[in-house]
């Protein structure tokens, strides 16, 4: 009977190989799956018949298999081991005595050549877990370049003040208490929660991205549904807390804050009411200015503490528009976008930036990039309003107050994959870095980092500012700019012209009837971008779905990155969360280099004709994932990760990494497969294959580079001169926010926030986490 029933399995999965693979042939791909699945029907067969040539056939599947796996993949235990699992288990299962002694002629050597078969898959498996053919090892220079480097603010060392530590965005710290020696012997300090957890009724992509501030000895943090809270940051007590009572609404698309903005009046006595504030931007689109000492609301800021930043907006309904960064503050000035949903509605709010007075709220200048040469405020009393649907920038912006510039990172409008009708100042400004003026809001220059986005390729993180030592010992004030297509564009933040060079290369042409592609799309001399997927580099639990995987990549269009939006279906690589977000990358101004988090996810995307979307369900969201309807154009899309039928990523892994790279010459010096699949399958599997992550890192003078991030539910500390993992410490939800460190009487401090994200599906909670060495 157990014969019987293992060569009936075997004519089964012959069948199924025979089938598919006839399909992925006739579509233009590899023959090994027919040929393998005819190999198991004859295998079947003769097993049927007790015949033992079955094992010799067998034998020949597997051997033929390993050559065509190497041959495909080289030594790559991860997509080996999707390629050959079950033909090695099924062989095993033959030469099992119940099986091979019970067949007929010629036994003995068929057995054996069976073994020696699977000796050699089992050698070519241990070998290939020795090897990683993806990681790149090397070592960043530890020569101090600049030895009094600009980090962009005059406050103590052991505050973190801003956002990405100061205006600059570096995200470096002058702290070196903490060191690549004994940076393992860190532990827990306190641990505070909010309270603040994920409703039912909240939306999906509801996520704790905060990044806590500190002065002197106080944190400062908000929450998803928008409470700020002050701890006493050497205990983590609470001190106070703020409600901006933001409510829920069904038709935001995000939940979140990323964080506060601290600014002391410089007029104003030390002990006066508001002397210093706290900027809480909301989920209802308002900012409110709060006194840093006690959480009382600034009456004199705007309407009673208030600022209502729909006003001014063409087309405003509840729910379309809010605020996820903090503004940033300089000169008096409090500097703030905004985010609207994604693919909602062609009636979406304007991208204007704004300009407010710090202490008033009265608005100082607007631009729009839909109107770009009209700074001076707009009479909202007399019903001007601002340019519907031009390109917003929802990240964080930074800032050189010395050149007089906020630097601000760009998105595109609405529909973001269909460029029909876009006007000549949409198509300038769409996915690129504009400086504009601190003083007065006009742009001094312009760079695009993408022509004619169609893929939501907008700008999704902070610049980092720093002062780069050329060749000649000459210094140049820099701007590094993370992108989602890979590129890191290194530029003169003063001209805007590139210190690294910049190429244009010829991108995939063919859209829909009324659209163009561009001929050309930039890249970047230091870039991180992924080579163009091919049929090889699809992957699977088993070799079942990843031939899947292989027939969806042939069904899909895909000329590699930047193939324009189809009705059939598209492969958009990198995807959607890009190979860089709003987490950024960290840099040390010292020794000139930066550490960064690349995530590699493909996704795809289907237009769809707008006589063909159905109507709107009452839960209907637009994401990355699922429908986008985009009302008022011509087409929604369709869009998700590229996945098997198992629900894996259709691309081999790994998946995410963590890299280091100078700055001064574009060098990528190390690249390590970061993160396990312990929080991504049923049982708690170690396996180190690099998963994906949204958050960012921060580095610091004691060569530590900190990073949570990743989809599991970890926080890690690494070396930045060779990115090697020095410790880790286990969270109680996902740890998608970035860190900060800090010091309290003398002693040092690394903090990170652990509340999950809800689009990648970690872990939700509410913990402000504090670190340190005992």
């Amino acid at each position: 009977m157990l014969i019987f029933l293992t060569a009936l399995l075997l004519a089964l999965m012959g069948l199924a190989l025979g089938g598919l693979g006839g399909w992925l042939v006739v579509l233009g791909g590899s023959w090994y799956y027919l040929i393998t699945g005819i190999g198991f029907l004859i295998t079947g067969y003769l097993l049927s018949r007790r015949k033992a040539e079955a094992l010799w056939f067998y034998s020949a599947i597997l051997v033929g298999s390993i050559i065509w796996a190497i041959w495909e993949v080289g030594f790559d235990w991860w997509q080996l081991g999707a390629r050959g699992g079950i033909i090695v288990v099924l062989g095993i299962w033959l030469w099992m005595p119940w099986i091979r002694k019970r067949l007929e002629g010629g036994r003995r050597g068929a057995s054996l050549i069976l073994a020696v078969s699977i000796v050699l898959a089992v050698v070519v498996a241990v070998y290939s877990m020795t090897q990683d053919p993806q990681d790149i090892s090397g070592t960043l220079n530890t020569e101090q370049v600049a030895a009094n480097p600009n980090l962009g603010g005059d406050f103590e060392d052991g505050d973190w003040q801003q956002y990405g530590r100061t205006n600059y965005g570096q995200r470096y710290s002058p702290l070196d208490q903490i060191t690549t020696q004994n940076v393992a012997g860190l532990v827990p300090a306190w641990t505070y929660q909010t309270g603040d957890v994920k409703l039912p009724q909240d939306v999906g992509e509801t996520t704790y991205q905060v990044t806590p501030i500190k002065i002197g000895d106080t944190l400062y943090i908000c929450t998803p549904h928008n409470l700020a809270i002050a701890l006493d940051a050497q205990t983590g007590t609470e001190k106070w807390r703020f409600d901006a009572n933001s409510g829920l609404n069904p038709d935001r698309q995000h939940q979140t804050c990323r964080g506060v903005t601290y600014w002391a009046d410089p007029a104003a006595a030390p002990d006066a009411a508001c002397a210093a504030r706290v900027y809480l931007p909301t989920a209802d689109a308002r900012l409110i200015a709060l006194d840093a000492a006690n959480g009382q609301v600034c009456t004199t800021f705007a309407d009673g503490g208030t600022l209502r930043l729909e006003a001014g907006m063409k087309y405003s309904p509840a729910g379309y528009y809010y605020s996820t960064s903090p503004p940033v503050a300089v000169d008096g000035k409090l500097i703030i976008g905004g985010a609207v949903n994604d693919n909602y509605s062609t009636q979406s709010q304007s991208g204007v930036i704004r300009a407010f007075d710090a202490l008033t709220g009265a608005l100082v200048w607007n631009w729009d990039s839909g109107n770009p040469t009209q700074t001076a405020p707009i009479d909202i009393a007399d019903g001007e309003t601002y340019t519907t649907n031009s390109p917003n920038s929802w990240s964080v912006f930074s800032v050189d107050p010395a050149l007089g510039l906020v630097y601000v990172p760009l998105g595109n409008q609405v529909p973001d994959q269909i460029g029909i009708g876009r006007s000549e100042s949409v198509e300038k400004y769409s996915s690129s870095i504009v400086a504009l003026d601190v003083g007065t809001g006009q742009d001094r220059w312009v760079q695009q980092f993408v022509h004619h986005d169609l893929w939501d390729m907008d700008v999704p993180a902070q610049p980092v500012l720093l002062d780069l030592t050329g060749a000649d010992g000459q210094t140049v004030p820099a701007l590094v700019g993370p992108t989602k297509q890979g590129d890191i564009y290194v530029l003169n933040r003063q001209t805007g012209t590139p210190i690294l060079p910049i190429t244009e290369e010829p991108a995939p042409q063919g859209t829909i009837e009324g659209d163009f592609a561009s001929p050309t799309q930039p890249t970047s001399a230091l870039s991180f971008k992924p080579a163009s997927l091919q049929e090889k580099d699809m992957w699977g639990i088993t070799m079942f779905d990843q031939l899947m995987c292989r027939i969806s990549l042939h069904q899909h269009r895909y000329e590699g990155r930047y193939t324009p939006p189809s009705l059939e279906g598209t492969i958009v690589y990198p995807g959607n969360f890009g190979t860089f977000n709003w987490g950024s990358v960290a840099v040390d101004p010292e020794r000139q280099v930066m550490f960064g988090m690349p995530t590699y996810l493909a996704f795809t995307s289907r237009l769809v004709p707008a006589d063909e979307i159905p109507p709107k369900g009452e839960d209907e969201k637009a994401s990355e994932q699922g429908l986008n309807r985009n009302e008022g154009a011509p087409y929604g899309v369709f869009m998700g990760p590229f996945l098997s039928p198992l629900g894996v990523p259709c691309q081999a892994p790994g998946w995410g990494f963590v890299a280091g790279a100078d700055l001064r010459t574009g060098e990528i010096a190390y690249k390590h497969r970061n993160g396990t699949v312990r929080d991504m399958t049923p049982l708690p599997l170690p396996f180190k294959v690099g998963v994906p992550g949204i958050g960012g890192p921060i580095i610091t003078k004691g060569g530590v580079a900190f990073l949570g991030a990743a989809v599991d539910d970890f926080f890690r500390a690494y070396d930045l001169t060779t990115g090697q993992q020095l410790w880790e410490a286990r969270l109680p939800a996902g740890g998608q926010s970035t860190p900060m460190t800090y010091t309290v009487d003398g002693k040092q401090y690394v903090v990170i926030v652990a509340g999950g994200h809800g689009s990648i599906g970690t872990k939700a909670g509410d913990y402000v986490l504090a670190y340190t060495l005992p």
